[in-house]
């Protein structure tokens, strides 16, 4: 219960002794070896999907099916807050100049966890942390099958297995509501219904953070025990997820569209209102026109069946 008490309150270690009465020390030790127990159970609660298999999510909504039956899941990063040491708290400074850490995460679309990487500096960009884990055979990045792909929004490039909204277009769901859903073209309906789609992935850090101050508001643990927290975190969403379906966080974030509170820190929330733009950092090999004609042949099919 101390480890549940502190990432829950966002509590130091002076308030923990003073509330379950025993001392810095016994506190410490408690924490620690708990959060390592959690952490170690990553490889259980937080793993790929079915990938042969349709989501639900997707098969039982016309919006979406049939054009992403092929779509495994989304793809995004969020800031943690942080503490780091002064020889390299730079690096951990994101566009906001806050202490952050950088978390990768893929999500199905029924809000689970299904890869997570954390601990990297708040200044990296989200698409270099994706390049780097997928370019490491080791980072157990669970790689679309061929044919199959994951939502990701304006921050990367658009590849095989990694479906990316049409540049220069309004893209993310504010700007459709602040319009009264109004729709102006195929490339517009696309990116709209796409981001709708990929929304799943910010209503799973909306819960998360929700659910967690501390990742708002980290104390001074070490890095390395900042990234274990971060991953028991998500560890114990995917729990709660899997065996509590009252849960009134997931009701709350969990209704197809609802769009949790901007986070300063993250550089796709902060943009929210603005137009897709290109993305300097790139990723995957030359398959870019491949991708490009797949992308049109969705928005082509959407968009016929949008005006039947």
């Amino acid at each position: 219960m101390i480890f549940i008490y502190v990432i829950s309150q966002k509590a130091t270690n002076r308030m923990a002794m003073e509330d379950w009465q025993h001392s810095g020390s016994t506190i410490s030790i408690v924490f620690t070896r708990i959060c390592k127990a959690i952490a170690s159970l990553s490889p259980i609660f937080i793993k790929p999907p079915n990938f042969d298999d349709v989501p639900d999510e997707i098969r039982f909504n016309p919006k979406y099916y049939p054009y992403f039956q092929d779509c495994v899941g989304a793809i995004d990063g969020t800031h943690i807050a942080a503490h780091a040491p002064s020889n390299v708290v730079n690096n951990f400074r994101g566009r906001k100049s806050n202490v952050t850490t950088n978390m990768l995460a893929v999500c199905s679309f029924d809000m689970l966890f299904t890869y997570v990487v954390t601990g990297w500096e708040g200044a990296v960009h989200d698409s270099r942390v994706l390049t780097t884990q997928l370019e490491d055979p080791n980072s157990g990045f669970p790689h679309p099958p061929p044919g199959k792909y994951y939502l990701v929004d304006s921050g990367y490039s658009n590849k095989l297995g990694y479906l990316a909204p049409f540049r220069n277009v309004p893209y993310h769901l504010r700007d459709a509501q602040r319009r009264g859903g109004r729709i102006n073209g195929p490339t517009e309906l696309f990116n709209y219904r796409h981001a709708s789609l990929r929304n799943c992935i910010e209503r799973c850090f909306g819960v998360l953070k929700a659910r967690f101050p501390i990742l708002r508001f980290m104390t001074n643990f070490s890095l390395v025990r900042q990234r274990e927290i971060v991953m028991c975190c998500c560890v114990l969403h995917n729990f709660i997820k899997l065996h509590n379906r009252g849960d009134p966080l997931f009701h709350r974030f969990g209704v197809d569209g609802v769009m949790p509170p901007p986070d300063s820190d993250d550089e796709d929330n902060t943009a929210s209102s603005s137009r897709t733009a290109a993305n300097p950092h790139r990723y995957g090999g030359n398959d870019e026109n491949l991708a490009n004609s797949m992308r049109d042949h969705i928005m082509i099919q959407m968009y016929l069946h949008y005006n039947m």
